[in-house]
């Protein structure tokens, strides 16, 4: 099928916006496209690449996580808790992951069991969870020993290859469930036209408990990364990241309105570009306080392409039924 040229523009927005602003950048500061400095980018996108597939799950659906951030320090603060009374590291994140999983459960109940709205039953789980990790760490910070932070440093070939081996796992594992799965189709008919996919046979109350665990999971595992590269648990740890999550996820091409997007390369592309705005403000060292002025238009820019995309998908023939996902090639 031949895409007209503003369809093309669409389509491959997320890679065009990465290409101009790495070359944006590398004019302005030479710094800016060294091995080393990319590589930099790469790292500190990582935890919030894992949090978006996540999210990515939960917005193919036409839902959303505002938990992501909470869950993140519900995950790491169980994990210092655990390690500073001299339980194993291993163990510590394994009890992360299942808090993560038990909040994820929980969004999934009020969302799927109770019909709750997700925008609200997430909204509820932000501050629950936000208050239940100051409970537990008392508001104080905990600095994680070497233990730990050794996790996040240790180099293969000069670079520090955790982070960066459980992001290519947990997006590869995403992306597959994703295009290759019944499971994944199901995520996309559920998103596109949720009554329909009922009618179908699917169960829908069923993939939307899943699909909101998962993304409790990877909120866990995202919060896990970046405590090894932090080396700290703070009361403001995982503050708006889900704001940063989400924004990945719709700059990557994944629908506010469910039923379209990718991981790979979207949310993972999305990722990288936010981190790569953020990376080159530094590097030209820019007033600090336009930050969030510039975060606030990377949000803005987000759902403004989400909002053209998904007019455009409107007027194509057949109207939103052209608006699937992977799931339709495979239907």
């Amino acid at each position: 099928m031949i895409q007209s040229p503003a369809a093309a523009t669409l389509r491959f927005a997320p890679i065009l916006l990465f290409i101009l602003l790495l070359a944006a950048f590398g004019l302005s500061s030479p710094r800016f496209l060294e091995p080393q400095n990319l590589v930099n980018i790469a790292l500190q996108s990582s935890s919030t690449a894992i949090a978006a597939t996540g999210m990515t799950f939960a917005l193919l659906t036409a839902g959303v996580d505002l938990s992501v951030g909470a869950i993140m320090f519900v995950a790491v603060a169980v994990a210092g808790k655990m390690i500073h009374h001299g339980q194993p590291v291993a163990l510590a994140f394994c009890a992360a992951l299942a808090a993560g999983a038990a909040f994820g459960a929980l969004n999934g109940l009020l969302v799927a069991r109770l019909r709750i709205l997700a925008f609200i039953a997430t909204l509820g789980t932000l501050f629950a969870g936000r208050g239940f990790g100051l409970w537990l760490t008392e508001t104080r910070a905990m600095n994680m020993p070497e233990s730990v932070t050794r996790l996040g440093t240790d180099r293969w070939l000069g670079i520090p290859w955790m982070p960066l081996a459980v992001l290519a796992v947990v997006c590869l594992l995403a992306h597959t469930v994703l295009v290759a799965t019944p499971f994944g189709r199901m995520i996309y008919a559920a998103g596109h036209d949720a009554e329909a996919a009922r009618k179908a046979g699917v169960p829908v109350r069923r993939v939307l408990f899943c699909v909101y665990l998962i993304s409790g999971v990877c909120a866990a595992a995202g919060g896990l990364v970046a405590l090894t590269q932090t080396g700290a648990v703070s009361p403001k740890f995982g503050e708006q990241k889900e704001f940063a999550a989400i924004a990945a996820a719709v700059l990557g091409g994944v629908s506010l309105f469910g039923g379209r997007g990718a991981v790979l390369p979207g949310t993972l592309l999305g990722a990288l570009l936010i981190q790569t705005v953020e990376n080159g403000l530094v590097i030209l060292n820019a007033n600090p306080y336009i930050y969030p002025l510039v975060a606030s238009g990377v949000i803005f820019l987000a759902v403004l392409l989400d909002s053209i995309r998904n007019r455009a998908q409107l007027s194509l023939p057949g109207g939103c039924q052209a608006a699937a996902g992977p799931s339709k090639a495979r239907s």
